[in-house]
Order: structure tokens, then C-alpha cells, then sequence
């Protein structure tokens, strides 16, 4: 058995900037220590003090089919016989592309890359090499990694720890940096007209996963599509979150709406660090070394990563009943969810498209970063520790979408509504 969670974590701080590797990881928005994490397996997750939790993480989303899947794992297992690194070409990564292309609309071409950051930052480059044009716009609260240009105006991370300017982010960055509240295709018209043929891309999370769980509006992603046509625009979508997890196809199969260039981040490694982007020949002949705007890794396809990804998008690709499973069982929570919440007389808002999910005790809609952070967050922040007591494990922030992997059974679904009821009722005569 390790040290204790408490115990690790000042061991850390000495030798760990916040003594984590990733910022939401140190409990800064929801108060208290890290709970540090010693296995998983299925829908759990134990902690080095051997307690046990539901997860509703999954490592932030890619866990479609919950923690240490037999046939994920027992292929790593055969793959790294042969090692773990070549640096040079391999069969898996050509498979791995068709299978790719095979279950997703739109992509011709597609480069992996070692992380979602990466595939963010290296689909901007693009867009702006093939377009020749320097601005972009992105959506306030929506995330794409910690690439200098995407962290202004950024949501989760930076949210959480109410960081509302980053040091070492240029002027000249952010100028180039273009900014909207998500859902207002009206501030988009305009920042389009004000800045006529300077714009390369539009970039967004289809469906907002760094501010909660928030769904596009009914034309919203339509808009965008017939601006980005009309001024010759890239549409980048960033899938890092809802690729293969809406759907077979992610939010473009889902929702209907073709991108022209996508992200992936570590879904298509079933949880390794792995990314991936792609789109139309037209766009991705431009990466190097068919065009001139250069990208490079040297891990890059790494033959782990992409077993471990195969592995899983083949089985999601084949048993496609996967996807109607994860719907029910998150439509079933969140039914568990409304009784509770309503019948509390707590004001609240339940946010769901698919297995992502998440609740904002807020009396008004939430549709933008605005209307998550107008919320009565510092209430969500005292509910998490609750239900962590209770054996749940929510992400640490109120602006975290919830992933649902199909390990999940009715009985751990209801266990977590009745720790939700307890809770509540717990909080609420405090």
C-alpha cells in the first residue's frame, strides 16, 4: 500500500509545481486535497487509502468502456513485446487511419499527434498556411489545450483557478485571438464582417464540455457552417471530447454538421497520450511533408498508443449497440437526478447531450461560459466533497462535463442518486 493521499500530496508539493501535473487535479476550486489514485477497474476507482468510487471522469472522457478493458489492456500487453517506440513508420498507424476515416464524415487525411493540445494547435497552423489569413476565432469557456493562442478567454482549467489573463501569452497572440460567447451566432456575424478576409478558422467544441456540459443551440453550429463556407473560413471542430462518444462518427455524425478539420485527443488511445487530426485532402495536403506547414513527433503513432486506440474504436465501430446503452444509462441518471434535485427545491439546471452530462444549481438556463459562472458554484463546491464522502467521484469543478462509460450498471447508478438524495439533504439543513 502507498502513503496516504494527505501524505503524498505534501511529499509532491516539494518536487511537483501545486504538487500535481495537471492544475484541476489539486482541488483548487472545490477546496480540501487530491484524492491520489492507486487503480481503476471498470466503473471504480480505488485511492491509496483503499477507498473505492464511481467514477464520472473516466480520465476525462476517453473510458467510453470504463477502466482496464480486458481486451484493451490484454492487447497492450501482446504490442509491447515488440517495444515501446520506433520512431518510424509502422502497419498499425495505416490501420488505424482507415479505421478512423471509416467512422468519421468528412476526414480524408489524417496525422497523429501526441496529445489534444497538439492536435488543436497543429489544426490552427494549418488553417492558417492553407487560408494565408492570421486571426481565428474561438468561444468563451470552451477549451482546446494550453497552446499560447487558445488560452484566452479559456474555460475549465483556467476557470477554476479564476485565472483571467495568462503571463507569457504575447500582445500580438491575443490580438490574432478573437473572442465570442458560445451560442451567439449574432456576435459571430460580426466579428466576422468587422474583420473581412483576415479570419482562418473558427474553432469550437461542438458540444462545450470546459464550462459543463452545454449543447449548441438549435442553428447555432448551422450558422457557423454557412459562415465559414461563405468566407472561405475553416471550420475546425475540437472532438477531443465528444469524438467517438456521441456517436461512432462524434458531434458530426451526431449533430449533422460537417467540420473541416477535426481533433482527437486521447480517446483514439483509449486514455494513452495520443491525438490525432484530420479533414478534407484539399486542407491537410498543406502538412508537411506534402505541403510546407511543417508539424512533427517523434512519438507520434506511438505503436502503444494506437493498439490501445484500434483496439477500442474497432469494438465501438462493430458493436454500435454500445452507443443506445450509454444514451439509456445516462438519460436513467439524470431522470434519478431531476427527482432529486426537484424534489430538494434547490434551483438547478440539468445539462445533457449523450453520456456527457452535468448540473448547474443555477434558476436561469446555462448556455455560455457567463451563465455556468453565474451560478451558484461555491454550492456545487460542497456538494462534491459530500458525495466523494459517499463513495462518488464527480470532477473537481463545477466547469467539468460529466463522462458516463457503459461499465456503469443500474446498481451503480442508483447508488449514486441515493448518495445525491443524501447529500442534498445533508447540505441543505447544515
Amino acid at each position: 500500500m502507498y502513503e496516504s493521499s494527505k501524505a503524498l500530496f505534501e511529499r509532491a508539493q516539494q518536487s511537483i509545481p501545486g504538487g500535481v501535473n495537471s492544475p484541476v487535479r489539486a482541488f483548487k476550486s472545490v477546496g480540501g486535497d487530491p484524492v491520489f489514485i492507486s487503480s481503476a477497474q471498470g466503473a471504480w476507482l480505488q485511492d491509496v487509502d483503499g477507498r473505492w468510487y464511481i467514477d464520472y471522469i473516466n480520465s476525462w472522457g476517453p473510458m467510453i468502456m470504463g477502466h482496464a478493458y480486458a481486451p484493451v489492456v490484454k492487447a497492450i500487453q501482446e504490442k509491447v513485446k515488440d517495444s515501446t517506440s520506433f520512431g518510424a513508420p509502422t502497419a498499425l498507424e495505416v490501420e488505424m487511419a482507415e479505421l478512423i476515416r471509416s467512422m468519421a464524415p468528412n476526414i480524408d487525411l489524417v496525422r497523429m499527434v501526441n496529445s489534444g493540445t497538439e492536435a488543436c494547435m497543429s489544426a490552427l497552423r494549418l488553417a492558417r498556411g492553407y487560408t494565408g489569413r492570421n486571426k481565428f476565432i474561438k468561444f468563451e469557456g470552451c477549451y482546446h489545450g494550453h497552446a499560447d493562442s487558445f488560452l484566452v478567454k479559456a474555460g475549465s482549467g483556467l476557470a477554476t483557478l479564476n485565472i483571467q489573463e495568462v503571463p507569457g501569452v504575447t500582445g500580438g497572440v491575443a490580438n490574432d485571438t478573437l473572442t465570442c460567447a458560445y451560442n451567439d451566432l449574432v456576435a459571430v456575424q460580426e466579428l466576422v464582417a468587422f474583420h473581412k478576409d483576415q479570419i482562418a478558422a473558427i474553432i469550437i467544441e461542438p458540444v462545450a464540455g470546459n464550462m459543463g456540459c452545454i449543447p449548441p443551440v438549435v442553428g447555432f453550429l448551422e450558422g457557423l457552417r454557412r459562415i465559414c463556407t461563405e468566407e472561405g473560413i475553416v471550420l475546425i471542430f475540437d472532438e477531443v471530447m465528444t469524438g467517438f462518444r456521441l456517436a461512432p462518427g462524434g458531434a458530426q455524425e451526431r449533430l449533422g454538421i460537417d467540420a473541416d478539420l477535426v481533433t482527437y485527443g486521447k480517446v483514439i488511445g483509449a486514455g494513452m497520450p495520443v491525438g490525432a487530426f484530420g479533414g478534407r485532402r484539399e486542407i491537410m495536403q498543406h502538412i508537411a511533408p506534402l505541403g510546407k506547414v511543417y508539424q512533427a513527433g517523434t512519438l507520434s503513432g506511438n505503436p502503444l498508443a494506437m493498439i490501445a486506440g484500434y483496439t477500442l474504436l474497432k469494438e465501438l465501430n462493430e458493436r454500435r449497440e454500445i452507443y443506445r446503452s450509454l444514451e439509456e444509462k445516462t438519460q436513467y441518471l439524470q431522470q434519478g437526478i431531476d427527482e432529486v434535485l426537484r424534489a430538494s427545491g434547490k434551483p438547478y439546471r440539468i445539462n445533457r447531450l449523450g453520456s456527457m452530462i452535468s448540473i448547474h444549481f443555477s434558476e436561469i438556463p446555462v448556455t455560455d461560459f457567463a451563465s455556468a459562472a453565474s451560478a451558484d458554484n461555491a454550492f456545487f463546491n460542497r456538494l462534491f466533497h459530500a458525495m466523494l464522502r459517499r463513495g462518488i467521484y464527480l470532477p473537481p469543478s463545477a466547469f467539468e462535463t460529466w463522462f458516463i462509460s457503459d461499465a456503469l450498471q443500474q446498481a451503480e447508478l442508483d447508488q449514486t442518486i441515493t448518495a445525491l438524495r443524501e447529500a442534498m439533504a445533508e447540505l441543505l439543513t447544515a
